[in-house]
């Protein structure tokens, strides 16, 4: 088995691309159209991820986020920010129920975030997956999201609209260390899932063509956690912004701009803070980021 190539992603080239797809601000529009997410997560030890990825999510332009967690996390969860709507229903017999009229709302949803593992609401969090896939509905799958299909991978196999974001012990987890087992395990993805490879240089794999696209490195050398979080909320609304452009590969455009921004998030908050950084100080670098990257024109 020949070794993979990994194809240098120009960044500036992309960036370029991914400004025309940020919708501008209108008064014509109405509350939503920006985007509704919604974010499947938040246990009684995992309350941070829910919230970190809900409030990138609607920090970076979307309209509303909505956190679907166990009822023991909601009111923690709700202290953190009146910003975010959090249902309390993740532990309930009738969890699926009551989250579908929800879920026909939302524009992306984001799976794993603190979800924690929980025999019932791990099987809860995989009928969720199946709904929104029923559904047409795009996924982003994280963290304990990625747990589940460590043995069920076949759920999104030849789905559409799929971003999967493991660290590097998640992909191992999901595809093995073989090379050439990971890469035929992945084939069989299809043509509708994205992977966005978390690392000191993240890479983004096009599973149907064996591609692997690697990110310019960034960021800094403080690796707290929450990251991730940040990640997968900023993607949920970057796949909506590039879904409704109708860009041609939406996934991998949004995999990019989320990968860089985040990226920048961190040296951003580091050039302030150095070793003393938490997750909490890149939310507050959002606004800054997002306006020198991607709203003001390159000189």
């Amino acid at each position: 088995m020949s070794k993979i190539i990994e194809i240098p992603v120009h960044a500036q080239k992309l960036l370029t691309i991914f400004r025309t797809i940020i919708p501008k601000l209108s008064n014509g529009k109405y509350k939503g159209q920006y985007g509704r997410i919604g974010v499947i997560g938040g246990s009684l030890e995992y309350t941070g991820a829910p919230y970190f990825a809900a409030i990138s999510a609607i920090k970076v332009g979307a309209d509303l986020s909505h956190v679907f967690c166990h009822s023991e996390a909601a009111a923690v969860i709700k202290s953190y920010s009146p910003d975010l709507i959090v249902h309390p229903v993740l532990d309930r017999e009738d969890a699926v129920e009551q989250i579908k009229p929800w879920i026909d709302r939302l524009h992306v949803v984001v799976i794993g975030p603190g979800l924690g593992r929980d025999a019932h609401v791990l099987k809860t969090a995989t009928d969720v997956i199946k709904l929104c896939l029923d559904l047409g509905k795009p996924i982003v799958v994280d963290a304990d999201g990625l747990f589940i299909l460590n043995d069920n991978i076949q759920l999104i196999c030849g789905q559409r609209n799929v971003i999967l974001t493991p660290n590097a012990i998640e992909f191992q987890r999901l595809f093995g260390t073989d090379l050439a087992a990971a890469r035929e395990k992945m084939l069989r993805l299809g043509d509708g899932v994205v992977v966005l490879e978390k690392g000191s240089q993240d890479k983004i794999h096009i599973p149907h063509t064996g591609e692997v696209y690697a990110m310019p490195t960034g960021g800094s050398g403080r690796r707290c956690g929450g990251q991730g979080d940040l990640l997968s909320g900023s993607l949920a609304t970057f796949f909506h912004w590039s879904l409704q452009s109708n860009q041609s590969n939406p996934a991998y455009l949004t995999a990019c701009a989320s990968s860089y921004f985040v990226k920048k998030l961190n040296l951003a908050a580091f050039q302030k803070l150095g070793r003393s950084m938490v997750a909490s100080d890149m939310i507050n670098e959002i606004s800054s980021v997002f306006k020198h990257e991607f709203e003001h024109s390159p000189q």
